[in-house]
């Protein structure tokens, strides 16, 4: 093993591992969740092996269970995923050395908390072995932490009471890995935004009021990037 992806990897899991603890309830909830719609646990890991993305399989759940088109499934399930065309494009720079079949490996693998951890340490980093280790190696510890735990949940769906309040463990583990990614103004201006839209705006039809906070978080961020640039210009 290349000696700098060996070290790449050492220092990609001390950054990432406390964090990752958060995947643990989050991804049990998963896999119960899929349960609780009449998925049976094939089905289940087959899905969570296949999209690897909790925001979007949790919002995809419900318009599954109801019957809903299989357009407005995929609609959902793209639009929460947005925010990974900016995490990728972010990341570019740092795997651009890298072969297709890995980059591709290394867009798979990509999630909040990955991006959150190792997105600085890739920027400041200089040898492609390097960054190649400490992206590949964490991620790849995460995909295989979060499916263990989806399999707890899928297996043991029948064994948790239901009045422990799980969702409630998955949206505080949500929280753990959102968190550190709000370091600047501008994304705690969408965070709210988008925030405090989905609550005002959940009871509109076919979850719409979901899409609707997401566009206005995309855009308040926007606009509040550009007024702190015009005022620095100034």
């Amino acid at each position: 093993m290349n000696p700098a992806f060996r070290a790449g990897a050492e220092a990609g899991l001390r950054a990432f591992i406390p964090l990752s603890v958060g995947f643990i309830p989050w991804a049990i909830v998963t896999g119960i969740a899929m349960r609780a719609i009449g998925m049976d646990a094939l089905e289940s890991m087959g899905m969570s092996l296949l999209v690897f993305a909790a925001t979007a399989q949790f919002g995809a759940l419900p318009l599954i269970a109801s019957g809903a088109p299989l357009w407005l499934i995929f609609v959902t399930g793209m639009v929460l995923n947005l925010r990974f065309v900016i995490f990728s494009a972010a990341i570019a720079p740092a795997l651009h050395e890298q072969s297709l079949a890995r980059r591709l490996v290394g867009g798979f693998l990509l999630t909040d908390a990955a991006f959150a951890v190792l997105g600085p340490g890739l920027a400041g980093a200089r040898d492609p072995a390097w960054r190649w280790g400490y992206y590949l190696v964490p991620s790849l510890y995460g995909w295989l932490l979060w499916q263990g735990f989806v399999l707890v949940g899928v297996l043991g769906a029948g064994f948790f009471p239901r009045d422990w309040s799980l969702e409630f463990m998955g949206t505080i583990a949500l929280m753990v890995m959102v968190v550190p990614m709000v370091r600047s103004q501008p994304m705690l201006v969408a965070a709210l935004t988008g925030g405090l839209g989905a609550v005002f705006l959940r009871d509109l039809p076919l979850r719409l009021g979901l899409f609707a906070a997401i566009l206005l978080g995309i855009a308040a961020g926007f606009a509040a990037e550009h007024w702190r640039r015009k005022e620095t210009a100034e």
